[in-house]
């Protein structure tokens, strides 16, 4: 069998089942990410090859709305150790998403080396006014094959404060939050498409690419970038680990 992966690269032999079509168990029942799993893994597979995703139904073990590296991580590691405990696949996939603040704890508390860097920085900071007290959206996968752990993570956005400070108040889901929102505005101005009037009238609507479908990144970048695209950067780069046993086994 011939995959995508360049004849120097060491892959694990778990993943090359993975891409044969073995089992990979997934810790989500969300079309989205599951999507987002399938696009990472098909890159490397064999062209037209059927990959076969077995959505696993799996607690995070994390609150709602994660906040902070350490819940977003855990968050994933326990759906990707949860799923590949339930079943007999070669590889398990975790995805789960949450808050980051920046600056972070450790960002404003620690020194940040000479008084001539510190006042570089301070210069920067008033110029190019970096953002204080900033929370962005990223997303974490987690890929284990029960000898092995590779995570890694998506680009991050910014959501509206309008959504994202009841969010970190309350710990509600962001992305439902942002989904009223949105809606409530788009009907204020009149400007609702019909592909997003369907949707809010419940209809049956044509495959298009809708907020639901696109996901709330995809709203925000007009299509640009859909959801499933969005999660699968956190999978390629969580893939780098089981593509390169030479450097990191």
């Amino acid at each position: 069998m011939t995959f995508m992966i360049d004849e120097n690269f060491r892959p694990a032999e778990s993943l090359l089942r993975a891409l044969g079509g073995a089992p990979i168990l997934v810790g989500t029942q969300n079309p989205a990410k599951l999507e987002a799993i399938r696009i990472s893994f098909a890159a490397f597979a064999e062209p037209g090859a059927v990959l076969d995703l077995v959505p696993v139904a799996v607690a995070s073990g994390v609150s709602e709305q994660p906040i902070g590296y350490d819940e977003i991580m855990t968050g994933a590691r326990n759906r990707a150790r949860a799923a590949f405990a339930a079943g007999n696949g070669t590889i398990a996939v975790g995805i789960e998403d949450g808050l980051l603040c920046y600056p972070t704890d450790e960002d404003s508390s620690r020194g940040r080396g000479t008084n001539d860097e510190r006042d570089g920085a301070a210069a920067l900071n008033e110029d190019e006014e970096l953002p204080r007290d900033e929370y962005y959206n990223v997303g974490c996968a987690w890929v284990t094959d029960g000898e092995r752990a590779g995570h890694g993570f998506s680009a991050g956005f910014s959501y509206p404060r309008g959504c994202r400070e009841p969010a970190i108040r309350d710990r509600a889901p962001i992305g439902d939050l942002f989904d009223k929102l949105w809606r409530s505005r788009r009907e204020e101005t009149g400007s609702t498409s019909r592909d997003e009037a369907r949707e809010l009238a419940q209809e049956p609507a044509m495959p298009v690419a809708s907020g639901r479908q696109g996901g709330n990144i995809g709203r925000l970048t007009q299509g640009r970038l859909d959801r499933a695209a969005y999660g699968g950067q956190a999978v390629t780069c969580a893939l780098i680990r089981f593509l390169h046993t030479d450097l990191y086994d």
